[in-house]
């Protein structure tokens, strides 16, 4: 695990295989990205397209993560990233095309 700091957060950078192993409380509205599910449907396309990598920081129960992977598919209440890993869409802060 590798700890970044952004402009706005710091986040620990995991690797998506841990995911399943997380576990995730209820999260704020205000903490997500304004336009989130639209970042997250354009991600989701160029990922199926053109295989590019996003970066998608969350909010888990011990605090802020990010990982870079492949998001297959956007869903009503969470995302299916490469691996066939599962995400809460209610966690995700906000999703960057790498």
């Amino acid at each position: 695990m590798e700890t970044v700091r952004s402009n706005v957060n710091r986040y620990t950078l995991v690797e998506k295989e841990i995911i399943s192993s997380l576990t995730f409380k209820d999260s704020k509205a205000d903490e997500q990205s304004p336009n989130l599910l639209k970042k997250l449907k354009n991600a989701t396309s160029l990922g199926n397209l053109h295989r590019n990598k996003c970066r998608i920081i969350f909010k888990d129960s011990e605090g802020i993560k990010a990982v870079e992977t492949t998001i297959w598919s956007t869903g009503k209440h969470y995302i299916c990233l490469k691996g066939g890993m599962w995400l809460p869409i209610r966690n995700i802060m906000d999703v960057k095309i790498l």
